[in-house]
């Protein structure tokens, strides 16, 4: 049966009615709901607020490297460190190494460009600091349902956003009901805030429908796969902060990597790579894995004579996104509005975006809740981007606007830049650079390059996809139909697998895409097979792949990831 057909058969879909209903419990959908009963408590007006979360908690699914800038945090909520706020390591010292295939270059920190210094900033788990949002949140008022993915977006005659509706549950994997068959429901509002994250499921459909982008450059996005380890305690030394750049990539390929000492002799270690990257070989995943074993980053893990003497606690992957202020799409439309990662504010030359989520949220819950109090509907929130127009992180991101775009040029003309406009020009860089090309499209025909040998893991510091999945705890009700769909069934053999030597099976950190021999057809013929219980929701298919066939959707409410600590 078709989603319509089973409304039509087992509707209709139960109704709520709220002032505002965000979709998504992470910083920027749990500030944005503070900052209305904030106001509501202030002002004495309430607007009733409803999140919607598709993870099992808020903070089950997130994950950030992360250090944190408190600015945001601080404007929204003045007393965090009374009130609790899971930020207790600050950063104490920044270390940038360029990384050659044995050895590395420190870059003394008074050369350092003020994007790379991380004085007054914290490292923390943002899950940990999105569950203590999700209290305070709680605390002034507004309702938080877990384990409701967002599936669809409603729709009032006049074209405006009137809300969404939850995805059903109990579907079989023939998209049959099945006896524990439960209909979706719809929840409306005045307002509906999108605060998903990077490639946002139902974001991607409010830019295409609306032409948000129209006016904007092509997003760009990177994957960050990350783990969290505890080392030994003489290897560790909290608040220290190291970012890598180079080795193991090469010098035409965007990625670099970080190690966050946090507090109880934990760091958080992991890898971003760009997914602008043209050969469809590289993996990375294994990059990852890779980088762990040269000698300035081993050390970490080891002792004395070698041997790995570190605990590997939880892995993780997520899409960021990376074309910061240039590919900022128009972010309200009639009814709604994109806030955080869901629109693209995070910073890529600081590796942050927990501050813009949250100062964003603030700005957008301003905006909703005087549109409300007004007495106004399924309008645009035009005082948000207003709003943001004229904030400091408006101002940090047009600073640091042509940051990734100078390193298509390469990691030397692209350091060199960058250093160039923030350290000499001091951010008043009167040129800038656009990207005409999404990620997609730039990966280049198998034949065009050679396969990478990547070295087996050893299960003590390099590992596999399926032994990283376990201890991300990521659980899906396996009768369901699979949310990673494809528009059309052929095109992964045909066009993936026969000119781009199957990509799937590389840029997926958590082994969902596998090509197998199709019995059915016999001799050497191959099918996809996709593993949608591996899957870690870190949205780069949907972003990566070379024809935008595979499309994520929202699989059962509470399925996915449950990061610890992350």
């Amino acid at each position: 049966m078709t989603p319509q057909e089973i409304i039509e058969q087992y509707g209709p879909r139960e109704a709520m009615e709220y002032d505002v209903v965000i979709v998504g419990a992470g910083p920027a959908g749990l500030s944005a709901a503070i900052r209305i009963k904030q106001l509501s408590a202030e002002k004495g007006q309430d607007v009733s607020v409803v999140v919607l979360e598709k993870g099992s908690e808020p903070g089950a699914h997130i994950l950030s490297g992360a250090v944190m800038d408190p600015r945001a945090l601080t404007e929204l909520i003045p007393d965090w460190q009374e009130k609790g706020a899971p930020l207790h390591q600050p950063v104490t010292d920044d270390a940038y190494v360029f990384l050659s295939e044995n050895g590395g270059t420190r870059v003394p920190n008074a050369m350092l460009p003020p994007f790379a210094n991380n004085h007054g900033n914290y490292i923390i788990s943002l899950g940990n600091v999105v569950r203590w949002l999700a209290g305070q949140a709680e605390a002034l008022g507004v309702e938080i349902f877990p384990g409701f993915p967002a599936a669809e977006v409603l729709f009032d005659d006049d074209g405006s956003v009137k809300g969404v509706a939850t995805g059903n549950m109990g579907i079989g994997k023939d998209g049959e009901p099945t006896e524990n068959f439960q209909l979706g429901m719809e929840l409306h509002g005045k307002y509906t805030l999108f605060c998903e994250g990077a490639r946002g499921h139902l974001g991607r459909q409010l830019i295409a429908r609306f032409k948000l982008d129209e006016h904007s450059d092509p997003q760009s996005y990177a994957i960050g796969i990350k783990e969290l380890w505890e080392i030994d305690p003489s290897r560790h030394t909290p608040g220290f902060v190291m970012h890598t750049a180079g080795w193991p990539m090469d010098e035409h390929t965007y990625g670099g990597a970080f190690l966050y000492h946090a507090e109880d002799n934990k760091v958080y270690c992991g890898y971003v790579t760009g997914l602008n990257y043209d050969n469809p070989y590289l993996s990375p995943f294994e990059e990852f894995q890779r980088w762990k074993t040269h000698p300035r980053v081993k050390w970490y893990f080891t002792d004395d004579q070698g041997n790995v003497n570190a605990k590997r606690l939880s892995y993780g992957a997520r899409a960021i996104t990376a074309g910061g202020l240039l590919a900022l799409p128009k972010t309200v439309f009639p009814g709604g509005a994109l806030v955080g990662c869901d629109a693209g504010y995070l910073n890529v030359s600081r590796i942050k975006g927990s501050h813009a989520a949250i100062k964003t949220g603030s700005l957008a819950g301003e905006a909703a809740y005087d549109a409300v109090v007004a007495g106004r509907q399924h309008d645009e929130l035009a005082a948000y981007p207003e709003a943001f127009q004229e904030s400091w992180l408006h101002a940090e991101l047009n600073k640091d606007r042509n940051f990734k775009n100078w390193f298509k040029k390469g990691l030397t003309v692209g350091t060199l830049m960058n250093g160039f406009e923030q350290k000499v020009l001091r951010g008043h860089v009167p040129w800038t650079l656009h990207r005409k090309l999404p990620d997609n499209v730039q990966l280049e025909p198998a034949v065009e390059h050679k396969p990478i040998d990547y070295p087996k893991p050893d299960g003590k510091l390099t590992f596999d996809r399926l032994s990283s999945v376990f201890i991300s705890n990521t659980n899906h009700e396996e009768n369901q139909p699979a949310h990673l769909t494809l528009k059309d069934a052929s095109v992964p053999v045909d066009i993936n697998l026969a000119k781009y030597a199957g990509p799937e099976g590389r840029y997926c950190p958590a082994g969902v895409y596998e090509f197998v021999p199709d019995e059915a057809k016999g001799g050497d013929a191959m099918r996809l097979q996709i593993n949608a219980q591996n899957c870690v929701h870190c949205k780069t298919c949907d972003i990566k792949d070379p024809t935008q066939n595979i499309v994520w959707v929202t699989p059962e409410g509470g399925g996915g990831p449950n990061y610890p600590g992350m």
